[in-house]
């Protein structure tokens, strides 16, 4: 009998895969836990429009992460500090603060954890950082550090 698996089975199959299994495996074992469906025409279309709409989920997703990567290309983040009298910052720009302020200036959400600095920004200067956005695709964010006119 052809069944469509409903979660994963242990040594016949993963999640939304069509297994031959014995009459009596699928009615008294699988059907009952609910770990399978049999392999209809509608089963089988359903699982075929799951896959589809999980692909076209991540067609948008990364068409998305490449957007925004694109305009963090263009985008320069402007942090005024105050500074102690040997040029060095009272605390530190972290991810946190960056994101901040992506999201207050320019209306773009990213989660501080997926953006990394290479060395803590504690000094004026401009610096790079990367954002994680998805997969493969990385956005490059522009910083500058200023001093702040007593």
């Amino acid at each position: 009998m052809k069944v469509m698996l409903t979660a994963d089975v242990k040594g016949q199959g993963k999640k939304d895969q069509v297994v031959e299994v014995s009459d009596g495996y699928a009615r008294n074992f699988l059907f009952p836990k609910k770990l399978a469906v049999p392999a209809d025409a509608k089963a089988l279309n359903e699982a075929k429009n799951k896959e589809a709409s999980k692909q076209y989920k991540v067609e948008v997703e990364k068409q998305n992460a490449s957007d925004i990567a694109k305009k963090l290309e263009s985008i320069k983040l402007t942090f005024v500090y105050a500074a102690g009298p040997d040029k060095r910052l009272y605390g530190s720009v972290t991810a946190k603060d960056i994101s901040d302020k992506l999201k207050n200036e320019h209306s773009i959400d990213i989660d501080k954890r997926k953006i990394s600095l290479p060395v803590p920004i504690k000094s004026f200067g401009t610096f790079r950082a990367d954002a994680k956005l998805y997969t493969g695709i990385d956005g490059k964010i522009s910083i500058e550090v200023v001093g702040k006119d007593a």
